[in-house]
């Protein structure tokens, strides 16, 4: 469709920096105003509404994506969250290893995002910590081991999906769907945030959409993508530092935008505070949590928004196994520091 647009000068790559940075937009202030996190979700102090507000979300992602796929308007296909090659071992260590992370660094990678626009320095030292892992787990020296764990697989054959079980792409997506509008009905979340929660879903299948569809072109294709943190902050570390060799891409965009949205929406709410370590113990903390997200985003396809919302969006299996990884590790970390004395009375700040 791209090529219908009558854009002259600008490259579908280009268009898409664009793209994200509009997305990028919307999801910072969508997710400063609510406070949108999976971790508050599972352990925070306010679980319950933040759960509401979380599941809403992910419904209307799930909903709004296999809409799009029914329209024909996009197809996951060739995506890699569809591979028949499951990578079991990678997608169950790495989850496990994102949510042991995102514990420890009390936020997940969108919420710390969200915190650093917010003049959080833990969340800026988790963030510069977790893009040189992902990186390294990526590209670099930790490469191959995540080349052998991803050797351990199951083969799936053309069942990669839900839609592909008895009952078809509804009937799994509102298996999914329902149990999360149950959640949303208990957790009596405001109506305001619900309404962020539902709009930040919404923005799953537009970069879908925008990625997938408005961008294609025939003669210069771009990746299909929509929300997500790990390869974006992997590339944009890179681009920062071989911006004349690599060129920025939807990623990179939706990053930035998210820092600005973010900035504007705790300018304007007057919220914006600078907090930084209260001692070396903790910076040991945020700094293994953050390695640990690293290298457990990378494994799993993903974090809590890129192999959670907008991966678990596509139906795929592997997306649905390296979300409940991630549930799993945040709820037995959590329990393990509730469990140590020298932790369970400290208060909990992001």
């Amino acid at each position: 469709m791209f090529q219908d647009l009558g854009f002259e000068t600008l490259t579908p790559r280009d268009a898409s920096v664009l793209f994200g940075l509009a997305i990028g937009l919307l999801f910072g202030v969508f997710a400063q105003i609510s406070r949108f996190c999976l971790r508050s979700a599972l352990v925070g102090e306010t679980r319950a509404a933040a759960a509401g507000i979380w599941a809403l979300a992910f419904a209307v992602a799930v909903l709004g994506t296999q809409a799009l796929v029914a329209a024909g308007l996009i197809s996951f296909g060739n995506h890699r969250f569809l591979s028949p090659n499951l990578p079991l071992a990678a997608l169950v260590i790495g989850g496990l290893a994102f949510g042991a992370g995102m514990v420890l660094t009390r936020g997940c990678i969108s919420r710390l995002t969200v915190l650093m626009a917010g003049g959080n320095l833990r969340a800026l030292t988790v963030l510069l910590i977790f893009a040189i892992t992902a990186h390294a787990t990526l590209k670099g020296v930790l490469a191959p081991m995540r080349v052998w764990l991803g050797g351990f697989t199951l083969d799936l054959g053309s069942t990669t999906s839900l839609a592909a079980l008895p009952g078809g792409t509804w009937f799994w997506a509102a298996w999914l769907a329902l149990p999360a509008l149950w959640l949303v009905v208990r957790s009596r979340a405001k109506l305001a945030h619900l309404a962020l929660g539902a709009a930040i879903g919404a923005l799953v299948p537009l970069a879908w959409l925008g990625t997938g569809y408005v961008l294609f072109d025939d003669f210069d294709p771009i990746a299909l993508e929509s929300l997500s943190f790990t390869l974006p902050y992997a590339e944009t570390l890179f681009w920062g530092i071989a911006a004349s060799a690599v060129p920025a891409g939807f990623g990179t965009g939706l990053l930035g935008g998210v820092l600005l949205g973010a900035l504007g929406a705790t300018l304007v709410r007057r919220e914006f505070a600078w907090a930084s370590f209260e001692s070396p113990r903790a910076t040991g903390r945020y700094g293994l949590g953050a390695v640990l997200m690293g290298i457990g985003g990378v494994l799993a396809g993903g974090c809590t928004l890129g192999a959670g919302l907008s991966g678990v969006a596509t139906l795929s299996f592997a997306a649905l196994i390296a979300l409940a990884a991630i549930v799993a590790g945040a709820l037995l970390t959590q329990l393990l520091l509730s469990a140590s004395p020298t932790t369970a009375a400290q208060p909990q700040p992001a």
